[in-house]
């Protein structure tokens, strides 16, 4: 049975910097790659950044809201997908959730990231 289980979200000011953690059950992590989505108040999931197996380098382009701050990196060691986001702005709430890219079917609970003064 596969878990994905975030953690690391929590309220921040704008401007400031929150780093979200997934560890994941099962041997297939390390062959995969894996990603970060996020579902704000009122619309849909939407996929903000990918990684490949090896974590040598995000091939697939960040969300473009995102780029030059959030950062995703990957610890195959310890099955552990890592999200760094840095200047939030409001905009960036909303519940952050990891799983495989394409997706598995089952999801995580996910981590509440709110972004407010």
């Amino acid at each position: 049975q596969v878990q994905l289980v975030e953690s690391g979200g929590g309220l921040v000011q704008p401007g400031g910097s929150l780093r979200l953690s997934c560890a994941v059950s099962g041997t297939w992590f390390s062959i995969n790659a894996m990603a970060w989505y996020r579902q704000a108040p009122g619309k849909g999931r939407e996929l903000i950044a990918t990684i490949t197996p090896t974590g040598r380098a995000s091939i697939i382009p960040y969300e473009d809201s995102v780029k030059g701050r959030f950062t995703i990196s990957r610890d195959n060691a310890k099955n552990t997908v890592y999200l760094q986001m840095s200047s939030l702005k409001p905009e960036d709430t909303a519940v952050y959730y990891c799983n495989k890219q394409p997706p598995l079917k089952d999801w995580g609970q996910g981590t509440q990231v709110t972004v407010s003064s």
